[in-house]
């Protein structure tokens, strides 16, 4: 990624976050197949890298790939679940003090404050919801002023 010291631009990094049905771990067992455990992929227009909050350590990889290879329909293609996720580090308040989980490290790198997420499943619906505002969301005019649809 574009080192920010060296720039006075701010960038955020597109991102996206992985669902995946595979589990190491006995207990994971009984979330939703398809959802035991996530990971985000960021891209800043020229590198690829990916956070994976892993039980027993937390890998962080740039993946070197040329600018046409479609990372996201790659994992999609392994039969992951591939989610666009807005990055919103705007925040002036201490993130919510919760357990170290591959959820809450990802809400953590997204700046997303939901309280009640705790699974992946949780984690995907909320995106999803996110995501369908972004589209519902239509300023239809009234008057001089704009109402929300």
């Amino acid at each position: 990624m574009t080192n920010n010291i060296l720039t006075s631009q701010k960038i955020t990094p597109k991102a996206l976050v992985v669902f995946s049905h595979e589990t190491d771990l006995p207990w994971l067992k009984i979330l939703k197949p398809g959802f035991r455990h996530c990971f985000v992929i960021l891209n800043d227009g020229q590198s690829w890298v990916s956070y994976d909050p892993l039980a027993h350590h937390t890998e962080i990889a740039v993946h070197d790939l040329p600018p046409s290879f479609d990372l996201p329909g790659w994992l999609e293609g392994r039969g992951h679940t591939v989610i666009k996720a807005e990055v919103n580090h705007d925040h002036k308040r201490p993130a919510p003090l919760m357990l170290f989980t591959c959820v809450e490290a990802v809400k953590r790198i997204l700046g997303l404050y939901a309280l009640f997420v705790l699974t992946p499943w949780q984690l995907f619906q909320a995106l999803q919801r996110q995501q369908s505002q972004e589209h519902i969301y239509k300023e239809i005019p009234h008057g001089k002023f704009s109402i929300p649809a």
